[in-house]
């Protein structure tokens, strides 16, 4: 499914237009305008971190050059340009806006003759440690800024005018240029380096092969061929070598994400943080997958001129595919979260249990921007389902309330704290990466493609586009999904038109009206079509089959109403978390026990009492009887970072002899 980019037009900001970028623009953030619950977490978000970022802080290293270590000081600027960029469409913020620029402004004098961006002594550069994945990062920062200011530049912005200089978006697609003309000088073919990009930084090559995905960006932009020749020496790398990445031919094999060492590598046994060889690391995968993607895409697109077989073509994208099938069986957790140490463990059949580490919010965001290529790319709505499971769970539960922050980990029983220190510096990679998530329930919300419009998310909020033919199409929806069970949607639109709504997998029984009138077969999980000739006024209500279900592992129960992992928190003071339920519960048993009730404060999101058979007492004519204690959505459990506050998911169950 393609994408028509289009980008509203927020406090005098000109919308993007719907061709500027081969690819889709990087600018782009999406066509909804939220409102509710959900816009005020992203504009808390939007104010109170990606705006409040202190960009000389962040792009400092990339002047000084003083890295000893081989850390990752220069991914943080390239993370958080993914966002600001497009949050400045969003938001039209000034203050956002002179950030964006000045970043773009120290990062161009950095830039060293021979191209180099970083901070590595030339010794260190293109080998051990971070550099590679920095300056993939970095690319991705200047190449949305260019997406950004080439739109400015063609409509003549009245900011153009002003007196203030600014970087123009050829500065920035040059810096590009030279910055991956480098990489290549270096570490390409034959490069001066006499090593091969795999080869270099940690896990077995992963976290410097996904460089591929900025590769791609270029190309699409450049259309220069040495680029896409570059991106064939990469997949190349990340495909053939035996001790390399090896992430085409045990994806088709079916080897487990967990299961992939010892393929022609060699793993480190001892553990640490960070490795040289071993397979396991989530966020790098992914990242690798992205750019593959990327590629296989654009082979689609021209594998007669390339005399690339679609067999080929096909095999990569299946790759990817068959990958985060296995993520979603082995790895996604109940809160669509994933990782320990952040590192694939076969998590899903352990997540009952307290590991270390659990749910990086980097894991947790390049889950949902996997999911979001997979989206585009297949058109399955399977993988919707995945983005609005791990977005209102393991997502909105790492950002703080006062969206100044994110947690660094977020496990599914404990508490919430503040994220590391990287590096030596007071900020970390999840705080970087932790917006860019956001985005992506934005740019999927709503999206038009061959003159359909598709709603996959509901929530309150105004969004238009406009379609090929000119023609505007606009809807206006209020919903307190998924607090609530409903959505109404409203026509803002004329003529004829077909809106798709998707259907979660998990409502069993929906209901969709037209206008009061019942439609017939709705089915979950796929999309429901509304073909109709569109008048202004005309709504569309759903109602989705939302009940609490009961999930069972090893003596564990959790349960969960629709999207939702539901919790027990500390702040309800209703007895003893750890108190075991007693046995009878079963795995996809509908509990009707529970109930929606009010909030007890203004922190708390939703919550629900469920009168449940607590206790192993159950001889005494008392304790025998059930007992009435609170849930709460897992994303406001714990929500205080407090060390006082603190909740659980998973509960166990009494064991008999």
């Amino acid at each position: 499914m393609k994408k028509l980019i289009v980008v509203i037009a927020v406090l005098g900001m000109a919308a993007l237009p719907a061709a500027m970028a081969v690819g889709g623009s990087l600018a782009d953030c999406g066509t909804a305008r939220l409102k509710g619950y959900l816009g005020e977490r992203l504009d808390a978000m939007i104010a109170n971190h990606v705006a409040a970022t202190d960009v000389d802080y962040i792009t400092a290293p990339f002047l000084e050059k003083t890295e000893t270590k081989r850390w990752w000081q220069t991914e943080f600027w390239g993370k958080w340009m993914h966002s600001a960029v497009p949050y400045l469409g969003y938001c039209g913020s000034e203050k956002l806006r002179a950030l964006i620029d000045r970043g773009v402004e120290r990062m161009i004098a950095s830039q060293e003759l021979n191209g180099y961006i970083g901070n590595y002594p030339d010794e260190l550069r293109c080998g051990e440690g971070w550099d590679v994945w920095g300056m993939k990062y970095t690319l991705m920062g200047l190449l949305h800024y260019y997406d950004w200011k080439r739109h400015e530049e063609s409509n003549n912005s009245s900011r153009l005018s002003s007196n203030i200089s600014r970087p123009t978006s050829s500065a920035a697609l040059d810096a590009c240029r030279r910055l991956c003309d480098y990489v290549i000088a270096e570490i390409g073919p034959n490069g001066r380096r006499g090593r091969e990009l795999w080869q270099t930084g940690n896990w077995s090559g992963y976290a410097s092969s996904s460089i591929l995905e900025p590769v791609m960006f270029l190309y699409k932009r450049t259309k220069e061929r040495k680029y896409l020749d570059f991106a064939a020496y990469i997949v190349k790398g990340m495909s053939e070598p035996e001790a390399g990445p090896r992430l085409v031919d045990l994806a088709l094999k079916g080897v487990s994400v967990a299961d992939r060492n010892g393929y022609g590598n060699t793993p480190e046994t001892g553990g640490g943080y960070v490795m040289k060889h071993n397979r396991w690391k989530a966020y790098e995968m992914m990242s690798c997958y992205q750019g593959l993607l990327e590629y296989s895409e654009e082979l689609r697109v021209k594998s007669e001129e390339l005399g690339t077989g679609r067999e080929e073509v096909e095999r990569l994208r299946l790759a990817a595919i068959k990958t985060a099938e296995d993520i979603v069986k082995e790895e996604i957790n109940l809160a669509g979260g994933s990782a320990s140490s952040e590192a694939w463990f076969h998590g899903a059949r352990k997540q009952h249990l307290p590991y270390v580490r659990l749910q990086e919010t980097c894991v947790t965001t390049t889950w949902m921007r996997f999911c979001e290529k997979l989206l585009d790319v297949t058109g399955d709505p399977k993988w919707a389902d995945e983005i609005e499971k791990t977005f209102y769970n393991a997502y909105l539960a790492a950002l703080k309330a006062d969206g100044s922050e994110f947690a660094g980990y977020t496990p599914l029983s404990g508490g919430r704290y503040h994220g590391q220190h990287h590096c030596y510096m007071h900020t970390d990679c999840c705080n970087a990466n932790g917006p860019r998530g956001f985005l992506v329930f934005l740019r999927e919300l709503f999206r038009t493609a061959d003159g359909v419009a598709t709603f996959n998310f509901y929530a309150s909020a105004l969004v238009k586009e406009t379609l090929p033919s000119g023609r505007a199409v606009a809807f206006d929806m209020y919903s307190l999904y998924p607090r609530d069970n409903s959505a109404r949607i409203v026509s803002h639109t004329t003529g004829p038109l077909k809106l798709r709504l998707r259907i979660p997998s998990w409502s069993a029984k929906t209901v969709v009206k037209v206008n009061g009138a019942a439609q017939q077969n709705v089915a979950s999980g796929g999309y429901f079509t509304i073909d109709c000739d569109w008048r202004l006024g005309d709504i569309v209500e759903i109602a989705f089959d939302m009940p609490v279900v009961a999930h069972v592992r090893e003596h564990h129960v959790a349960f969960t109403r629709g999207p939702v992992l539901l919790a027990r928190d500390s702040r309800f003071a209703d007895g003893d978390l750890m108190e075991p339920l007693r046995g009878g519960i079963r795995d996809g048993q509908v509990q009707p026990a529970f109930a929606a009730v009010r909030a007890p404060s203004d922190d708390l999101w939703m919550t629900f009492a469920a009168t449940l058979p607590l206790g192993s007492h159950h001889a005494n004519p008392e304790g025998r009887l059930p007992a009435t204690v609170f849930f709460c959505d897992y994303a406001s459990a714990g929500n205080t970072w407090r060390r006082d506050d603190f909740y659980r998911t998973w509960f166990p169950v009494e064991l008999g002899p």
